[in-house]
Formats: C-alpha cells, structure tokens, sequence
C-alpha cells in the first residue's frame, strides 16, 4: 500500500529529474561527415599539445582532399606537410636536408583528409558522445586499426571542429587544439608539395 510518505517520496524524486538539465543529443554522425566534407580550404591557428607535455604552436592549413600543413611558430623549426599521400615532417635541427617520409594513409589524419569521410562507415566510429557542449566522435580506418585512432571534439550552431588528439599504433597521445576554422578563398599549391618543399631547401 502506498503511504503519504513514499507518494511525496517518489513525487519529490520526479521533480528532482524534471528540475535536472536534459544532456543535448550528441551531433549526427551523417551532419559531422557534411561538414568535415565542405571543409575544402581553411585555416587556424593551432596549439598542439605532445606526448611529453611539451606545447607547440603555429598556424594550421588545410585544402582537402589529402594535404594539410603545420607551419610552427619559433623557437620551434618545424614544418609538417601532407600533399601526394605522403606525409613530411621536415627539421631544421636535424643533419639531413631531406624530410622523414610515410604514407598518409598511416596516420589517422587521413579520415578526416579522404575525399569523402563517411564517419557511418562500419567499423570506423568507436565513440560518440555529449559532453557539455561538445561532440567527441573516435575513430579509426577500420582497413588500418593498427596506425591508431583520432579522437575529434566539434561544437554546435554551427557545427565546428575545435580540436583532435592523435592516437598512434603504441598509445601515444598529440593533442591539437584549433581557434576559429577560417574557410578561405584558395591557398597556393606550393604549400602541399612535398618536392617544392626539398627543393628549396636544396634537398
């Protein structure tokens, strides 16, 4: 039999859950894939946070499909390009005048570099998630598991990508934080040649 006490009980915890704030629907994965797909040219400034907790800075490029560029800020002498399916990471503390070299397709950047992501994919979305104001989508090439994940963080109205972490094939974490995604007009073709890159380097 219900007493006073247990209805004023269960009526009390009701409204304790009206009066709590309904968690947002974490953003489609179709309405992510349209928006990481008009993402054709654009640019940001970028932190980027490495695996030994030391912080990088520099302007980020971007002009999909396939090429993508990390311009550092100093005292760091780095420049990272992506253009030709390959990947450069070019030092000037290092001896040679040559980048190291590796395929795009084995870094998990090249999901959102494709020539049309589809996060609906089978087996390429593990996570997706609200938390607050953000939707955190991890994925992975589910042909190449093994060159790691990418953990994406968007915010809505309208949708934007505000930052990634790079999950490599032993765990380690490079987190890149984005300021506003400008989409620009067009960028010049030399900033995605890897081979222009050498060449004025007199690689």
């Amino acid at each position: 039999m219900l007493t006073r006490r247990t209805m004023l009980a269960g009526t009390a915890a009701t409204l304790g859950l009206a009066a709590m704030p309904a968690q947002a629907a974490p953003i489609p994965l179709a309405q992510l894939s349209q928006y990481l797909n008009s993402l054709t040219t654009a640019q940001a400034g970028f932190t980027q946070i490495n695996n030994d907790g030391t912080i990088s800075t520099g302007t980020l490029y971007i002009n999909r499909p396939g090429r993508m560029r990390f311009d550092y800020n100093p005292p760091e002498q780095m420049l990272v390009m992506a253009g030709g399916g390959q990947v450069a990471v070019f030092d000037a503390k290092s001896n040679s005048r040559r980048p190291e070299q590796y395929p795009l397709s084995e870094t998990p950047l090249s999901i959102i570099l494709e020539q049309n992501v589809n996060l609906g994919r089978a087996g390429m979305v593990q996570g997706h998630r609200q938390d607050g104001n953000k939707t955190i989508v991890t994925a992975q090439d589910p042909q190449r598991p093994q060159y790691g994940s990418l953990e994406m963080v968007f915010t809505g109205d309208p949708v934007q990508l505000r930052q990634w972490v790079v999950i490599d094939g032993q765990g380690n974490r490079t987190t890149t934080a984005l300021g506003d995604l400008q989409r620009v007009g067009g960028l010049p073709a030399s900033y995605f040649s890897i081979p222009t890159e050498i060449n004025s380097r007199g690689g």
